[in-house]
């Protein structure tokens, strides 16, 4: 199928007005290209790691969106140009023009997924679901695990880095703590590899769904895998449900900027002699996360690696 694309040249002002009269019109799939800015909250809310470096703002934007090749394009497109001319009368539009172009429909959902197939982390499999298990995988771990398109799949450096160490330091029956568990991969790592039971938080209600998904399809168990929604670092609800003094390891790969106060409130979850096992760290924040936990007398830095541009830093609560 192939759809016809329509960009119209309007100012950051009007975005809003025009995508809302658009989807008046039954217009789904807008899409808006402009270069203003994300701002560092934005930024922590989006778990982004880096802000794009965009050129100056100069108030101008570009709406697109698609109409099916076999519909009526000059019905729709005279209402969309009236709905302009009505917007002008109340704000400033620019120079509204619109032009066309033509794009192929393509499976955007699926098409990712010929290009990730089953890799290794030391002696862990980590297999799409849509691939078999194989003779080659017998006798070791296997992680299956369908991430989507929102969460991550193992292959990142962050992820690897953490991987490794909860294959270094679990040895059978651990309490496990998940900060920002994404698809869950990390707590069923931990699982797969003798941990008793996992409990998981996220900032994202879709992180919970990804993560009951990933432990039932690697036949872990409910009552193995808990995941809450909400933020440790300052919800003293999240905080309770988490409990305290009672997690062997905590894990958390997620940005340094959380990090950071993280590992001041963190080690009231610990045992004693637990492990705090962080990544999602640039190498350019290394040193601000390594004095973070300096500054909290009861974590001791064990362990700092590296991978590529990311860090790993794992702590211990002495």
């Amino acid at each position: 199928m192939k759809w016809n694309k329509y960009s119209i040249q309007t100012t950051t002002e009007a975005v809003d007005f025009i995508s809302s009269m658009l989807g008046e019109l039954g217009i789904e799939g807008i899409e808006i290209e402009d270069n203003v800015q994300l701002t560092q909250e934005e930024a922590k809310t989006m778990f982004v790691d880096f802000i794009p470096d965009l050129p100056p703002d100069d108030g101008s934007a570009k709406v697109n969106f698609y109409i099916d090749s076999d519909e009526d394009d000059n019905t729709i497109m005279d209402k969309v140009k009236d709905g302009l001319e009505e917007l002008r009368l109340f704000c400033n539009v620019g120079a509204g023009t619109i032009s066309e172009s033509q794009t192929e429909d393509k499976d955007w959902i699926n098409n990712w997924k010929q290009y990730w197939h089953t890799f290794t982390i030391g002696d862990l499999y980590i297999k799409p679901t849509w691939e078999p298990l194989t003779e080659e995988m017998k006798g070791h771990a296997v992680l299956s695990i369908d991430p989507g398109t929102a969460f991550g799949t193992g292959s990142h450096e962050t992820t690897r880095m953490v991987i490794r160490q909860l294959q270094k330091y679990i040895k059978g029956g651990e309490e496990v703590l998940d900060v920002g568990c994404g698809s869950g991969i990390l707590s069923v790592v931990a699982l797969k590899y003798g941990a008793k039971h996992a409990f998981g938080t996220d900032l994202d209600p879709n992180a919970i769904i990804a993560s009951h998904e990933n432990a039932e399809q690697n036949d872990i168990s409910a009552a193995q895998l808990e995941v809450i929604e909400g933020n440790i670092i300052d919800d003293k609800a999240v905080q309770d449900k988490c409990g305290y003094e009672c997690y062997d390891i905590v894990c958390a790969n997620i940005l340094a900027d959380v990090l950071e106060p993280l590992s001041a409130e963190i080690t009231q979850h610990m045992k004693h002699g637990a492990y705090f096992i962080t990544s999602g760290i640039i190498n350019t924040k290394e040193q601000e996360v390594v004095d973070a936990f300096k500054k909290n007398p009861e974590l001791e830095i064990v362990e700092v690696n590296h991978d590529g541009e990311w860090v790993n830093v794992t702590a211990r609560r002495r």
